[in-house]
């Protein structure tokens, strides 16, 4: 499938139409999702009747469009008015939300047509696309073995060919890892670049609604419609966005690259090591020059971030109650019954599990012990790297400890799935911008990403390093079988 930016260009020359893009990855979609489970609905006829409307447009105000006639897929917990919005979950079966996501609108003004919404994690709970309602999401590269999460099925629609581009939300690497695991760019910007008006909230000083790609290029274009200020979103800031696309081309010669030797002590694959190493090793190529930080309170990351994020999802899912929207069970007698059965029987065990841990970390005689002291840590850990960015411009790591694992081998174990995010949370903790880019593939032929964090609204700049780093390697332009 060619890319966003060969579509939009296409479009704009009069060289190829919105509806030709648009039937191309519906059909792809028709070929492949019952295989991989990467959408849990298609909007065809939504899609096709924007794609016309694109197709009508005088040709002077077609190139106005930064995305004419360019197929997304969006993350099923992004709200649509012309589709269900459901977070893979039986207690938003029925929803049909009554406006559409501040990102939803921005994409159609710039010409983008939604093709459809992808699978996630019930409400965006989870590393690996298996605690979903709906299906369990495949990677392309092995249909054995998950694609990450919980953006896993708008990482497979990009890795798959499905759309050239999509949107996922980022709570603790919910798009880079799964980008890393299927082998595609997934970039999580500043907390607050984007707005979140829209976003069915999990953690909401955490969550980032950010691009899936297959280049830099295109997640620079989508990045650029998507930033800016909104009204309707408070923690959404009002700085100017920056020229992403055309920062690309700017040279890397004496960036300084960060490397934290925690990120690759005990626990990080022999493989995913090397191949990491050896991307840094391009990156110095360039002119890039490295030096070693230290990230000391990095081993903290996942208990402060388990805590944080649970204790703000209690809160969030404390209005799925039967009453004011979702599933309603028939079986209640009173209005406590009632409220009980309909979250027994609408909420899957992962989110049940996260609910009661952070019900317990907020519950009176433990919000001192663990909330307020994992807040104080988060503060401490955002001191960390903002000492670290005084010395260098960008930090690179791995992005995952290991590649994409068999579908099934952690879920009976949610510690080590957790641990899947361990690379991941501190950028969300410190609301840093952090993007995954490919690096290489292990020995199974599995993708295995390269993870780069710089300072927050340094959007542009991990972006030209990112572009950089694809202009001189294939990694990204190998695709599954």
């Amino acid at each position: 499938m060619p890319t966003a930016s060969e579509i939009s260009k296409s479009v704009h020359e009069g060289k190829s139409t919105a509806v030709d893009a648009v039937n191309s990855a519906l059909r792809a979609i028709a070929d492949r999702n019952d295989e991989l489970g990467a959408f849990v609905s298609v909007c065809e006829d939504h899609a096709i009747a924007q794609a016309k409307r694109i197709d009508a447009l005088p040709a002077d105000k077609k190139k106005r469009l930064p995305l004419a006639g360019v197929p997304i897929a969006l993350k099923d917990n992004i709200c649509t008015d012309f589709a269900p919005t459901t977070c893979s979950s039986k207690i938003l079966a029925s929803f049909n939300p009554p406006y559409s996501a501040h990102v939803t609108e921005r994409l159609i003004d710039a010409g983008a047509v939604v093709v459809g919404k992808t699978n996630l994690d019930e409400f965006a709970m989870g590393s690996s696309t298996e605690n979903s309602a709906t299906c369990i999401t495949r990677n392309p590269w092995d249909r054995e073995r998950v694609p990450g999460g919980s953006s896993g099925g708008s990482a497979v629609s990009v890795a798959a060919d499905m759309t050239p581009i999509a949107l996922g939300s980022d709570t603790g690497g919910s798009i880079r890892q799964p980008a890393s695991l299927t082998g595609v760019v997934g970039l999580k910007p500043t907390y607050g670049r984007v707005s979140r008006y829209g976003l069915v909230a999990f953690g909401s000083s955490l969550d980032q609604i950010g691009p899936f790609a297959k280049t830099a290029e295109d997640a620079a274009l989508l990045l650029g419609v998507i930033a800016g200020a909104d009204t309707r979103d408070s923690t959404c800031v009002s700085t100017d966005v920056a020229d992403y696309v055309g920062a690309l081309n700017e040279s890397i010669v004496g960036k300084k690259i960060g490397i934290p030797r925690e990120y690759f002590a005990e626990g990080l694959g022999d493989e995913t090591r090397k191949h990491v190493e050896a991307a840094i090793e391009v990156l110095r190529g360039l002119g890039a020059e490295t030096v070693d930080v230290e990230l000391p309170l990095t081993k903290y990351g996942i208990a402060c971030y388990y805590l944080i994020a649970t204790a703000e999802a209690s809160s969030n899912l404390a209005r799925y109650d039967g009453v004011h929207y979702g599933h309603r069970s028939e079986k209640a007698g009173d209005i406590v019954e009632m409220y009980s059965a309909s979250r027994e029987e609408g909420f899957g065990a992962e989110v049940k599990r996260r609910i009661m841990l952070g019900t317990y970390a907020l519950s009176s005689g433990y919000y001192d012990a663990y909330y307020l002291r994992a807040m104080k840590v988060r503060t401490l850990l955002r001191r960390d790297l903002e000492n670290a960015f005084k010395k260098v411009d960008v930090i690179c790591s791995p992005v995952t400890p290991s590649t994409a694992f068999k579908i099934g081998e952690k879920t009976s174990d949610p510690l080590a799935m957790y641990l899947a995010d361990v690379y991941t949370i501190t950028a969300n903790l410190a609301g840093i911008p952090a993007m995954s880019v490919p690096c290489g593939f292990d020995s199974a032929g599995l993708p295995i990403g390269l993870q780069l964090m710089g300072p927050a609204f340094s959007e542009a700049m991990l972006l030209n390093v990112a572009h950089q780093y694809q202009l001189n390697t294939e990694h990204h332009k190998r695709v599954p079988a």
